[in-house]
């Protein structure tokens, strides 16, 4: 049960609503991003069918209630009431989302939640701790996937981070466009295919270079791919050749030069006959190391890549923020009155109201400029709107998305992106950012809200 998976404070805030007589009340609340990571252009939308799963799994055991009343910080407002509310709790709620694998922007909703305010409230920590995580991997991953062009790129990160952590980075990493991961739980969890071979460690534990080769291919005669650089690579390439000969499906470079060993290498293995075997690099690999290798013209096909994928290294985290934008009603759906909400504090301005987000797009097909409106404003023609319904009164209104069609989306939005925003190299100063415009409604709106807020009526 992930119920618990949550802050103090969203708890609180939930005993309080429910004391206070609003729990009836809906609030509509959004999740969206401030301001781009350094180094990032665009970010791709993750973590919401981990989203999904949670809400529809969302409940609270009888031992979780029993340690909740003995929290000092709770215990006032743990009464038999309260407490029966949350044995009976579900989510209820409307959710309407960017699908995943959707290129965004700052100040685009990626998500957003009608429902009784105790709820959409209790769920703000776990969907901010799964979109925020997936999305910074995804991200990061799509920069290493551009990067090595037409060769595949390998997730090789589980090491490097937490056990449930690295399996949401293989799947965000897979989705954007790896070919695979090392992962084997998210192997099977996600129907991802998954590589490997076998470590330094393999090479060491056998009396000679040669024995752990002839040992690996008698095991593995139809999937030899040998780690050739624990000595000495050059000739472990040539080994690798005379031992597997023919069953030889690549090796594997970890340490070194690797452009010039990459070069080095493809001739001994073409010299010996063994044109068709792979050359897989890895070791400290990045965007901008890919990028090099690929520009020098190394002979390389696939590039493992782990640390700094899977802990996005360069922009480990994502300030995703989730906000209240509307306040009123009875229930999702009912068609009462709404209030507005925003917030306008210095550099943390909210927008008020429910959003939509029109995406409009050039001739050729790639992003022009994105308008965030009010939800339901007319868009104009050409208009794509990137929000869509996912679950009403608590239930998906479609199955679960499967993986193949996030990778298809991905790759016709990065296609999709104007030459300027694929560019991988880190200047902080890109030039103009992809113009995100707000709709002259909701502007107007914004002063609206400001003018209430100030005058302190309402």
């Amino acid at each position: 049960m992930d119920a618990l998976h949550t802050d103090l404070y969203q708890l609180t805030m939930a005993a309080g609503y429910f004391h206070r007589g609003m729990a009836s009340r809906v609030a509509t609340c959004e999740l969206f991003v401030r301001r781009l990571p350094r180094h990032r252009r665009f970010l791709v939308a993750m973590g919401l069918e981990r989203v999904l799963r949670y809400l529809e799994q969302l409940r609270f055991t009888d031992e979780q209630i029993a340690y909740l009343s003995a929290l000092p910080a709770l215990a006032d407002a743990m009464t038999p009431a309260f407490c029966s509310y949350l044995r009976d709790f579900r989510f209820h709620g409307d959710v309407w989302a960017v699908p995943e694998g959707t290129v965004f922007f700052p100040n685009e909703p990626l998500l957003r939640v009608t429902a009784p305010i105790i709820e959409a409230q209790l769920i703000e920590t776990f969907a901010l701790s799964a979109v925020n995580h997936a999305t910074t991997i995804a991200s990061k991953a799509a920069r290493i996937v551009l990067a090595a062009g037409d060769a595949g790129v390998m997730e090789f990160g589980t090491r490097r981070a937490h056990p449930e952590a690295a399996l949401d980075a293989a799947r965000a990493a897979y989705a954007v466009g790896c070919v695979g991961t090392s992962n084997v739980e998210a192997g099977m969890r996600f129907g991802i295919p998954v590589h490997g071979t076998a470590a330094h460690m393999w090479t060491m534990a056998h009396p000679s270079e040669e024995a752990a080769f002839e040992g690996y291919v008698a095991v593995f005669p139809n999937a030899a791919i040998l780690l050739i650089d624990t000595y000495d690579t050059l000739v472990g390439a040539a080994r690798a050749a005379a031992i597997a000969r023919d069953k030889l499906k690549g090796v594997r470079l970890d340490s070194g030069d690797l452009g010039a060993l990459s070069v080095a290498v493809r001739r001994i293995l073409d010299a010996a006959g063994c044109a068709s075997a792979k050359i897989v690099a890895s070791g400290d690999l990045n965007e901008h190391r890919i990028a090099e290798l690929r520009r020098a013209g190394a002979p390389i096909d696939l590039y493992g890549v782990g640390t700094d994928l899977v802990t996005s290294i360069d922009s480990p985290a994502l300030g995703g923020v989730y906000k209240l934008v509307e306040i009123g009603g009875v229930e999702p759906g009912s068609g009462a009155a709404r209030t507005p909400i925003a917030k306008f504090s210095e550099g943390k301005a909210t927008l008020p109201g429910a959003h939509q987000v029109h995406r409009f797009r050039d001739p050729a097909g790639r992003l022009a400029r994105d308008v965030i409106a009010l939800d339901g404003e007319p868009a104009g023609p050409g208009a794509e709107p990137l929000l869509a319904p996912v679950m009403r009164q608590g239930a998906r209104v479609a199955p679960p998305e499967g993986l193949d069609a996030v990778r298809a989306r991905v790759r016709a939005e990065i296609a999709g992106l104007p030459e300027a925003l694929r560019r991988i190299d880190d200047d902080p100063s890109p030039g103009a950012p992809f113009p995100v415009e707000v709709s002259p409604k909701l502007g107007a709106l914004v002063e609206t809200v400001r003018a209430r807020v100030v005058s302190g009526v309402g």
